[in-house]
């Protein structure tokens, strides 16, 4: 991966941060949101291996369930041009090793808080049903202010189970590895608990318990040597401290602390006075205590070469001083002169009988795979092999029940009468089911997708649980179940259960609130006049017909009034009208004005009214019965009249008159109500 690439085009590596068994570690930046992450990508060696992706990504999935804060949070799960890769917060800091490298001696207390941060993880992590199977203190970061975060939960399981051997990343586990994970048994959560007495001892020692030439040489000493003691090294150290480290790496498992809260609470008190005179922890290793001899499988009584195998045992002589009685004390010290190098002869011939009858000729162990257990051990028997220990492992090719493998591997040679384990199938791993109730669906499903589920969907309305979120699942959380086998059908909700709004137009105030009432609505009632809807009946309603509503929604309607009743004002107007004789030009007007009366108004030429030219006067009136079309009224006049023009107008509107004097507007003005 080279500087400034991209990784689904949002995260920009910027440098490579580490390196382990099955994958490369890069410090990057997210784009989006702008912050520093850590990009895990698989090895280019493990690419093509199916079943090191399958898990990659299947653990992946796994640990992206562990929130807590002393665990490394994931952000992200992908694949990059059939790349897997993981996004998980970035830490600023260093691994425990290192810490330790650069810390030792590390004070009590010190060690014991940073301890029970990795117990408090590892714990949650059992809680889940997640067992690390790797944990050490490459895979354990802390930063500047000695905070704890674990990463890899769960990915080493992908480089146990991979035909490819690496070396050089076994060697960096093997020295944390329990005995019966060293044996090629299954982890369990007491092999965590193993790993982390083995850690503890590492944080209290600044090394780890057992070192070697090779990873076979670390091995066997996990399961053949008992734990160092530490207060060797520091005489200081409580033994109530030192019996946390011995409890926890027990060679046999039933011997250790069952689960890693138990472990914890026992630390916790480690260092208190009262446990002060506490005796020291001895394990007791059953599969030290005594030296089982394997004898031949015989079919009705004899062997393959058709011979009984005898063992002879040679059994000690008793004193006899305890046998025999004082006066006969010298015949019995006469008698031993004799006795004992008859008793060595008979030894010796007895061990080599023993020899010869045990058969050393070498033998080819039979390929039982995919036999059942019987017939595997019938073929054992045939071979002049003795069956070794049954271990039971998950298989995704092997039916349940019928022999995986076998160790010695099938083909391989090996002395008669030797041990051979077999490995019976349990059928395909199976997943503990999670519980997916609240969460939304598009997660889940793309989740258990991944892992390998077919996943069905079934839509439901609810008033609780909000649209898009799973409501229930077919199969309960906690079933052991077979992902590529199993269908699993969530339940998803649509939402509160709606309806369509009924058109409410023309229901009466009482059909209104029926109708609210049958459905659960809230109702908000408005009135208003109207000229086309009758009165009591509905005009308009929101939200409009057809919107989808749900029970305790609000809408509003609007009732109808009736017509509004329209007020009426009428408005006289007194109207000035000025005679004007038809045949008077300008001029004339100009050279003869009339002379004033005596009240200052202007007479009229002294012509007699009854001989001038009457003026034709039309008068036009807008109101609410009149309009400018026609003539309100008409007269004639022969000099300045008066009138008093009558208007009807609604309140707040405008009318209008306007006076024509022969043909002529001579007057047009506008009157308001």
């Amino acid at each position: 991966m080279e500087i400034g690439q991209r990784i689904n085009g949002r995260y920009r590596i910027l440098k490579p941060v580490g390196s382990g068994g099955m994958a490369n570690v890069y410090l990057a930046e997210d784009l989006i949101l702008e912050r520093q992450v850590a990009v895990k990508l698989m090895r280019y060696d493990f690419r093509n291996d199916e079943s090191s992706i399958r898990r990659f990504k299947r653990e992946a999935l796994a640990s992206t369930e562990l929130i807590h804060p002393n665990i490394v949070s994931i952000y992200d799960v992908g694949q990059e041009d059939d790349n897997p890769y993981i996004v998980m917060e970035y830490i600023k800091g260093t691994d425990l090793k290192e810490y330790i490298r650069e810390n030792y001696p590390i004070p009590y207390k010190k060690a014991l808080d940073i301890m029970g941060q990795i117990l408090s993880a590892v714990e949650y992590a059992h809680q889940n049903g997640l067992i690390h199977r790797d944990l050490k203190p490459q895979n354990i970061l802390i930063d500047d202010d000695d905070y704890v975060k674990i990463t890899d939960f769960g990915i080493a399981i992908a480089l146990s189970q991979n035909s490819i051997t690496q070396t050089n990343s076994l060697l960096g586990s093997v020295h944390y590895i329990s005995p019966e994970q060293a044996r090629g048994g299954m982890a369990t959560k007491q092999s965590d608990v193993y790993s982390l007495g083995i850690l503890l001892f590492e944080l209290l020692t600044g090394n780890v318990p057992f070192d070697g030439e090779s990873a076979v040489s670390i091995v066997l000493k996990h399961f053949q040597e008992p734990i160092p003691s530490i207060r060797e090294s520091d005489p200081h150290i409580p033994q109530a401290l030192e019996n946390v480290v011995l409890k926890a790496t027990a060679k046999e498992k039933e011997q250790r602390y069952q689960t890693v809260q138990e472990m914890a609470d026992d630390l916790e008190t480690s260092l208190s006075p009262e446990r002060a005179d506490e005796p020291k922890f001895i394990p007791v290793n059953t599969s030290m205590e005594e030296t089982k001899q394997f004898q031949p499988i015989s079919v009705d009584g004899d062997t393959a070469s058709g011979k009984t195998a005898e063992t002879t045992v040679i059994a000690p002589v008793p004193d006899a001083d305890k046998v025999q009685t004082q006066p006969e004390e010298n015949k019995k010290k006469k008698r031993k002169k004799w006795l004992i190098p008859v008793l060595l002869l008979l030894a010796t011939f007895a061990a080599f009988l023993v020899f010869l009858l045990s058969g050393t000729d070498d033998v080819q162990v039979p390929d039982v795979s995919g036999m059942t257990e019987a017939e595997a051990v019938q073929a054992l028997m045939q071979a002049n092999l003795v069956l070794g220990e049954t271990i039971l492992e998950s298989s995704e090719e092997v039916e349940e029940g019928r022999v995986t493998r076998t160790s010695p591997a099938g083909d391989s040679t090996v002395k008669e009468d030797a041990a051979v384990d077999l490995f019976i199938s349990t059928g395909k791993e199976t997943v503990e089911f999670q519980d997916y109730t609240g969460e939304p669906f598009e997660e889940a499903r793309a989740r258990l997708t991944e892992l390998g589920f077919i996943v069905e969907q079934e839509n439901e309305s609810s008033d609780t649980v909000e649209a898009g979120y799973i409501i229930s699942q077919d199969i309960e959380a906690g079933d052991e179940v077979v992902p590529e086998e199993t269908t699993v059908t969530l339940t998803v909700s649509e939402g509160r259960a709606g309806f369509e709004l009924r058109d409410l137009a023309n229901y009466s105030l009482r059909g209104v609130q029926d109708y609210v009432r049958d459905h659960d609505l809230n109702v908000t009632v408005e009135e208003a006049h109207s000229d086309s809807v009758p009165e009591g009946q509905v005009i308009s309603q929101k939200p409009e017909a057809g919107t989808l509503v749900y029970a305790d929604s609000h809408i509003s309607v609007v009732m109808s009034l009736g017509p509004e009743e329209i007020q009426y004002e009428t408005i006289d107007v007194t109207v000035p009208i000025p005679y004007k004789a038809p045949e008077e030009t300008e001029q004339d007007s100009s050279e003869e004005q009339p002379a004033e009366g005596e009240n200052g108004e202007k007479e009229n030429s002294g012509e007699p009214q009854e001989t001038r030219t009457p003026n034709t006067i039309q008068i036009f009136i807008e109101d609410t019965e009149n309009n400018l079309d026609s003539p309100y009224r008409e007269l004639e006049i022969t000099e300045d009249t008066e009138v008093t023009l009558n208007l009807t107008l609604e309140e707040g509107t405008k009318g209008r008159y306007r006076i024509v004097r022969d043909g002529e507007t001579i007057i047009e003005e506008e009157v308001e109500a």
